[in-house]
């Protein structure tokens, strides 16, 4: 199962990493977690710097495809010489996207007559390629899935991961990483919020 997080430069640690670190929970049942750019390195919105561990095309083939957001979200989506690098099929994957990855759905043609999840800054410009934005921190309809605000990027995962593992898997996986004291209530609360949508 291979797994692109696409991250791009000015990218958001928060909606990158938080989904790579739930999702790599599910490495011993061969799950390969990749952050996906179109250059050799990206710097974050708060000067981390990372190395790609995949290029952009490595999307094209992977079974899911997560679009990170980030300061420059909306430059990216008029950059062609980008957005030509992805061929992504929501037939075949999961594609999903995390606050503004939104836009880059819509800019890719993904989105059509699918609501979105997004955070408020980027919210009218979603609306202005001509998606709906629901006030709500998840929506998936069909393979398509996506999040608003940094944090919701727990549901983008618990999604993937009950979607393609089951509810089991899931759970444990929120289990890990929630809050000592709270997992019980965490889990609960993550998998009602995506239970709709499976």
């Amino acid at each position: 199962m291979n797994i692109a997080i696409l991250t791009f430069e000015g990218f958001n640690e928060l909606d990158s990493f938080i989904a790579a670190g739930i999702l790599n929970r599910m490495k011993s049942m061969g799950w390969n977690v990749q952050i996906t750019c179109p250059s050799n390195t990206v710097t974050s919105m708060n000067g981390v710097s990372i190395s790609a561990q995949q290029p952009l095309e490595f999307a094209n083939t992977a079974d899911v495809v997560l679009v990170g957001s980030g300061i420059y979200t909306r430059d990216i989506a008029k950059d062609c010489e980008i957005l030509d690098r992805l061929n992504l099929n929501p037939e075949k994957q999961l594609i999903c996207a995390q606050c503004s990855g939104a836009l880059l759905l819509s800019a890719l043609g993904l989105l059509n007559s699918i609501p979105a999840c997004t955070d408020l800054t980027t919210k009218p410009w979603v609306i202005e390629s001509g998606v709906e934005v629901l006030n709500q921190p998840f929506f998936a309809q069909g393979n398509i899935a996506t999040a608003g605000g940094c944090m919701a990027s727990q549901y983008l995962a618990t999604w993937i991961i009950a979607k393609l593992a089951g509810d089991e898997s899931a759970e444990s996986a929120i289990d890990y990483v929630a809050p000592v004291g709270e997992k019980e209530s965490s889990v609960a609360h993550s998998t009602s919020v995506v239970s709709s949508f499976l």
